[in-house]
């Protein structure tokens, strides 16, 4: 069974890969627009903080996926993918579903911020380090060739150039930016999950065939994901806003950049493609789920805040 999944090449044409490439590229110019150098100093007064969300993202969670594949023994190529999406940066919806939580929004664009900027080392690095611990998936890198510092370009140009695009323009033309950056979001945004539900109807059979135990994975990586960062940040005793906001920054991946580099880097591979697209439908119903919960249960009103409240409206 491994061997077939392993096998599988998903139907994606150049043209519908260059589309992705490009998509992505305007999902991270809209976030950007939203940004501004505030934002960093903002980040900078809560240190602590800050380093505890960052630290779950990118070192907590891909060590987690790790242990978590030397349990339940995936086949290889779903390993890889799980691995893959661990190594990238947070999702900037991790931004509504904190603040619909109740939780620190201002912390959590600072962690979701900052780890996009980090991703551009710390992507290729995770995939290249932890897929080289397991003998299974470190031969699939080996039969791809795996690039890390090919794949650092690249990321870097497909996150990199956007940001400090959108950024330039935040500065040079704020008003501007304030006027075009929510429909240019919502519109970015849209045509994205266009594009995974595209590609799953694209390859409905494959993925009919594999979808079941897909679903299981990513439910239990993801629940990982979310409950690990929670502990965590209750384990180093940050104030519950502050835990809510690190439990979504480390559980809501950026599946967008992950699907890239699937087809950039990894031809497509069925099992990676598929885990990675099925989390970035999966990791919005978890989030909306989890979101609920605690919104029916607000933090206690003396937990201090890191960061300006006004930034919940982001």
């Amino acid at each position: 069974m491994g061997e077939t999944i392993d096998a599988v090449r998903l139907n994606f044409n150049p043209q519908a890969q260059l589309g992705l490439n490009l998509v992505l590229a305007l999902v991270m110019f809209g976030i950007a627009l939203d940004l501004k150098l505030q934002d960093f100093k903002a980040a900078l007064r809560t240190p602590r903080a800050l380093a505890i969300g960052l630290v779950s993202h990118h070192l907590l969670f891909p060590a987690s996926t790790f242990a978590l594949i030397q349990i339940v023994r995936p086949m290889p190529s779903i390993a890889l993918g799980m691995l893959l999406v661990s190594a990238c940066p947070a999702g900037h919806i991790s931004n509504f579903f904190t603040h619909r939580a109740g939780g620190n929004a201002a912390l959590s664009v600072s962690i979701s911020t900052l780890s996009t900027l980090g991703a551009i080392f710390m992507t290729p690095l995770n995939v290249a380090f932890w897929g080289s611990m397991d003998t299974q998936t470190a031969a699939l890198l080996r039969s791809f060739s795996l690039d890390p510092v090919q794949m650092l370009l690249d990321v870097a140009m497909l996150l990199g150039i956007p940001l400090a695009a959108g950024l330039a323009v935040s500065h040079r033309w704020p008003a501007l930016a304030h006027r075009v950056h929510r429909p240019m979001r919502t519109f970015s945004l849209v045509v994205f999950v266009a594009f995974v539900l595209g590609a799953l109807a694209m390859n409905w059979g494959t993925f009919m065939s594999w979808g079941r135990y897909v679903v299981v994975v990513v439910l239990v990586h993801n629940a990982l994901a979310l409950a690990g960062g929670y502990a965590f940040a209750r384990l180093v005793r940050l104030p519950e806003r502050d835990r809510r906001a690190v439990s979504f920054e480390t559980g809501i991946q950026n599946s967008g950049l992950g699907l890239v580099l699937v087809f950039n880097f990894f031809g497509g591979l069925g099992g990676m493609a598929i885990v990675t697209a099925w989390w970035g439908i999966w990791h919005i119903v978890a989030g909306l789920a989890l979101s609920t919960f605690w919104m029916r249960r607000p933090p206690p009103v003396d937990a201090p805040a890191a960061g300006n409240p006004a930034d919940a409206t982001r």
